[in-house]
């Protein structure tokens, strides 16, 4: 008897240089922070999305905290962020010594809704991190437009969106900086790691000094300031350079997917898929799917029962809002799309056979009820 088929909710498809790159990187002796594959990703990632620099760092996480205190974000700031997003992005506020202060997020897209955002700016607001949520773009000229009346620094936060685009242009260049992961489960990936990405010469600069323990690039071992070890290696950026050969297609096998769900769920009633504007394109780090009136904990149960017919998903973002050491707020939109999303199997190598042994689970599923 044949073992049962397991469908992750993603996986990383490294099937170009990878490794023919990293065992370059190896052969060099090159191995650590310093090295060419690190500039090679700099140079192409920043010109990818329309800007002057590109700063590689460690993780996604440490790109948010490094942008944050770069912007002079810091202890009794305040900063708007979407209340559903990864953990990470509250985080980072809280390790530039500055407070989170949670908005609600627009019910087609699920970013950031300027409107929420605006009713949240106090004296003491300092930037803004809208979140390009699941690869879709927040509305960016409305938050940039915001900013610009106040004063705010904005960082996109992109970690989810690498490629996807709004008015035609690439996310990453939309604001006054942004931050992109790597991390394996990403369009693109790196292992761990991360990049800033600006068209401020000023931003660039502090951020790649702050990167390297503030050490002074005149004086070697004098440190001006606190500063951190926030760099990426070459090993991880000769990874990122094979992967970003191969990040449109990558792209256009995740706009494939989506569409293979899209027709195969079509017709399911109560279940909706993710939704682009019109002014949009989507990089779909995660196909969404949403089920009209479930709860909680039924959706939690649907991923249990999914799990075991096979088919990995994951639920949807709690609001950060929720965390214990995190403070209450008041996102209907937010707390309601958490509770009735899932992330389907989403990864640029499902095949088309995958999509219909996946798809025929969740059709069996839905139709025995949930």
């Amino acid at each position: 008897m044949s073992e049962k088929k397991f469908f992750p909710v993603s996986r990383p498809s490294l099937r170009g240089n990878e490794l023919k790159y990293v065992t370059d990187a190896v052969k060099s002796g090159w191995i650590s922070s310093l090295g060419a594959y690190v500039t090679r990703l700099e140079t192409e990632f920043a010109n990818y999305c329309g800007v002057r620099h590109a700063v590689s760092v460690s993780n996604g996480t440490v790109a948010l905290h490094l942008a944050l205190i770069s912007a002079g974000v810091g202890p009794g700031d305040e900063v708007i962020v979407p209340d559903l997003s990864f953990i990470a992005t509250a985080n980072a506020v809280l390790m530039a010594g500055a407070k989170p202060v949670f908005c609600d997020v627009d019910p087609i897209t699920l970013c950031m809704d300027p409107e929420s955002a605006a009713e949240r700016i106090t004296g003491r607001t300092r930037a803004i991190i809208p979140v390009h949520l699941y690869g879709h773009p927040a509305a960016m000229i409305d938050l940039m437009n915001l900013a610009e009346r106040h004063g705010l620094f904005v960082i996109e936060d992109a970690a989810e969106a690498h490629g996807a685009t709004l008015d035609g242009q690439r996310v990453g260049g939309l604001g006054h900086g942004a931050t992109f992961s790597f991390y394996a489960n990403k369009n693109m990936t790196t292992g761990e790691g991360g990049m800033i990405v600006t068209n401020s010469d000023a931003f660039a600069s502090r951020c790649r000094h702050l990167r390297d323990h503030a050490m002074s690039s005149e004086r070697r071992y004098w440190h001006d300031m606190l500063g951190y070890n926030y760099r990426m290696t070459n090993l991880q950026a000769a990874i990122g350079c094979a992967q970003f050969e191969q990040l449109e297609s990558f792209l256009k096998r995740r706009r494939m997917l989506f569409s293979g769900y899209q027709s195969r769920l079509f017709g399911v009633n109560g279940i909706q898929l993710n939704r682009t504007l019109p002014n949009a394109t989507n990089a779909y780090w995660m196909v969404c799917l949403e089920v009209e009136g479930m709860n909680r904990e039924a959706r939690d149960d649907l991923i249990v029962r999914l799990r075991r017919d096979g088919v990995d998903t994951r639920p949807y973002f709690f609001p950060m809002s929720d965390m214990p050491y995190l403070d209450d707020a008041d996102t209907p939109v937010s707390h309601a799309a958490s509770a009735r999303g899932i992330n389907l199997p989403t990864s640029a190598d499902y095949t088309s056979s995958d999509l219909d042994e996946i798809c025929s689970v969740l059709i069996d599923h839905f139709q025995r009820g949930w």
